[in-house]
């Protein structure tokens, strides 16, 4: 795939365009907000209990665990599994597990983290996917400090993969302009944390 590589270094991260392809985009954000069974979730936060600014939902053939959090594995709905198989499609990677957010509006958001749990592998490779509204997205060296902006618009795929997770963090800050609910979808292949690690490649 032949996509520009929008990180200047340590790492790979791909913008893919998918409005003109063959799904009917706001018919399906509006069937993942009626028919997804949302959480509202509270995460362990430097011992603390805070309540996360945002609703979540996980599909996968295995329990996710992060921030004191724990999802349990559930089949993938019909609708999850067509937008997998787009993933798969799109990026060239199998993916087993998807982590939802639900952006209800501007105040709902995810602070700085990378995607670095040890189910996830040294090096994964991560399909996500915007719906809804365009927020805002943020990319941070760890190192370095520099921050990478984008606007992330329905239908707009961003495949991370390499040594993104090591050494970039990302963020949808908070904003206070009217914004509508925004839908994500982050497709990730989780291996089991006793076998040995292997490294996705990119294709």
């Amino acid at each position: 795939m032949n996509q520009k590589n929008i990180l200047p270094y340590d790492g790979l991260a791909y913008l893919i365009d998918d409005t003109e392809g063959e799904f009917e985009w706001p018919k399906v954000t509006a069937c993942l907000a009626e028919t997804i069974p949302w959480r509202i979730e509270t995460a362990r936060l430097f011992g603390r209990d805070m309540p996360v600014p945002r609703m979540t939902a996980w599909f996968g053939d295995a329990d996710y665990t992060y921030s004191g959090i724990r999802h349990r594995a559930a089949p993938f709905p019909a609708v999850v599994q067509r937008l997998r198989e787009r993933a798969e499609a799109i990026s060239g990677v199998s993916y087993n597990a998807v982590l939802l957010n639900l952006y209800r509006d501007g105040s709902d958001s995810v602070g700085w983290h990378s995607d670095h749990e040890a189910g996830l592998g040294d090096c994964p490779t991560i399909a996500s996917l915007s719906l809804g509204a365009t927020r805002c997205f943020q990319f941070r060296h760890r190192r370095a400090k520099e921050t990478i902006t984008l606007e992330l618009s329905e239908a707009l795929w961003l495949v991370m993969a390499g040594e993104t997770q090591r050494f970039w963090v990302h963020q949808v800050p908070k904003t206070t302009a009217a914004v509508e609910r925004r839908i994500n979808l982050t497709f990730r292949r989780m291996i089991p944390v006793h076998q040995p690690r292997q490294t996705p490649q990119w294709s």
